[in-house]
């Protein structure tokens, strides 16, 4: 028994590399990462995990006979790692192969059946723990007793019996302890990868928000040249990618990095790949410089990922990575720049909303004012009609007073206007105001000559009118 369980830890150290090696493709990786396989994925996902059980039927060790394998480590890592249809091709086409290479022997159907077997038991687990974490533990358990089961269907297909027995004497230790390890190593390895994607989700929302922050002070002032050129600076100076670009729906805006000599600012949208996305309102991958499309020759862009910026639903112009190769956007780039887009588009919206309520302030300000002027004039009116009779002089020079006073205000269009200019509006109403009370009505201000602010055009009058 000593010698069979060195020569399968030894096998199985090939096998666990074989399968590291596997989960360094971008193929397995990108097929694994999904939450949903469709047909063709379920069936590249068997081939890869029955070839890896059928490694594990040609490490093995002849034994009495048969073969004490590593086959399970594969079908039911699959299983447990894909899904139910993962397990079932996985472990035909592994369970199958066993049986096709030696039709006849003793454990030949035994073998392959118990291999299909576990793939299915593979599979019942993978729904019964879905959303589970540590699986690479609950994988050792369940190695365990899939192997157990492998067995038990020895013992039960396996013709004479007295050599099933002797067999499994022999071999059920090694193979339920090793194999149960193997998979979970597999296990372990594989969810690797989703652990490894979890780690770069975290660093590009890092690097997202880093750049959010940096680019808000710009973006409150909307979208525009100025803007636009400092934001791609920043995305340059903080993304290892060969461009950056933004445009408006007409216009690039800013271009900063290689092809920066003839993509220039204010200048019309060169390449049909960002007409395609602002016409279209999705994202684009162009992996090719056919793709990209810009009608300059040798331009030194060659791909790209084009992302629509909007506010609320309405696009307003495109965000763009470059890359110097072709094939180069990765998942990575896409996802970054679809994020970097909804948050510019965000700060866009907020630009815009403050925007409009920094309209809305200045126009019920302005309302306000024109509140403020019909009811001075009635009150000075009135001052002056009570003259005419008496001082029909001092009611002529308060006329012209009223009429050089209201020829100011309408002549005044600033948001902000000097204290001793609000003082002389203040002035001559009080003059109007004197005129009408006499001795009643006393009037000091008491103000330091060189004191000096801005304050809304008149905003002291009514306080002075309703003291």
């Amino acid at each position: 028994m000593g010698p069979i369980f060195t020569e399968l830890i030894n096998k199985m150290g090939f096998i666990i590399l074989f399968a590291y090696l596997l989960s360094r493709l971008p193929q397995l990786r990108r097929v694994m990462l999904k939450s949903k396989i469709n047909l063709r994925e379920t069936v590249f996902l068997s081939i890869i995990f029955g070839i890896i059980g059928i490694l594990g039927t040609y490490f093995g060790i002849p034994v009495q006979g048969a073969i004490a394998n590593s086959r399970v480590v594969g079908v039911l890592a699959g299983a447990l790692l894909a899904g139910p249809w993962v397990g079932f091709g996985a472990g035909l086409l592994a369970g199958g192969h066993r049986f096709l290479i030696d039709i006849g022997g003793f454990t030949a159907l035994a073998c392959g059946v118990s291999t299909f077997t576990e793939g299915i038991l593979g599979g019942i687990f993978y729904l019964l723990l879905k959303g589970r974490q540590k699986k690479w533990l609950h994988a050792l358990y369940i190695g365990f007793l899939a192997e157990m089961m492998q067995m038990a269907i020895i013992l039960l297909l396996a013709k004479p019996f007295s050599a099933a027995l002797d067999l499994v004497k022999v071999i059920w230790l090694p193979m339920v302890s090793v194999n149960a390890v193997g998979v979970s190593l597999m296990v372990a390895i594989i969810q690797s990868i989703y652990q490894e994607k979890d780690r770069i989700g975290a660093h590009q929302a890092q690097i997202a928000l880093k750049i959010a922050n940096q680019t808000l002070p710009y973006f409150r002032k909307g979208l525009s040249q100025e803007t636009a050129l400092q934001a791609a600076k920043i995305i340059m100076n903080s993304v290892q990618v060969d461009a950056v670009a933004i445009t408006d729906n007409e216009r690039t805006l800013a271009h900063v990095g290689i092809g920066d000599d003839h993509h220039r600012p204010n200048q019309p949208i060169k390449t049909k790949l960002t007409n395609k996305v602002l016409d279209g309102d999705q994202h684009f991958v162009a992996n090719s410089r056919a793709e990209i499309g810009c009608p300059v020759p040798g331009c030194p862009l060659g791909s790209a990922v084009t992302v629509p910026l909007k506010e609320k639903d309405r696009i307003i112009g495109a965000l763009k990575l470059y890359r110097a190769e072709e094939q180069k956007i990765t998942t990575v780039d896409t996802e970054l720049t679809l994020g970097l887009a909804q948050l510019f588009s965000t700060q866009l919206e907020l630009a815009r909303i403050e925007y409009q309520a920094n309209l809305l302030n200045k126009a019920e300000l302005k309302a306000l004012q024109a509140q403020i002027n019909p009811h001075f004039l009635f009150n000075a009116l009135n001052t002056i009609t009570s003259l005419v009779r008496s001082e029909p002089e001092k009611a002529r020079q308060l006329l012209a007073s009223l009429g050089d006073f209201f020829r100011n205000n309408l002549q005044q269009a600033e948001d902000l206007v000097p204290l001793h200019r609000e003082l002389e509006h203040v002035r001559s109403y009080v003059a109007l105001e004197e005129a009408r009370f006499g001795d009643k009505l006393r009037v000091i201000i008491d103000m330091d000559p060189s004191f000096s602010c801005y304050l809304p055009p008149f905003s002291l009058q009514p306080l002075v009118e309703n003291a």
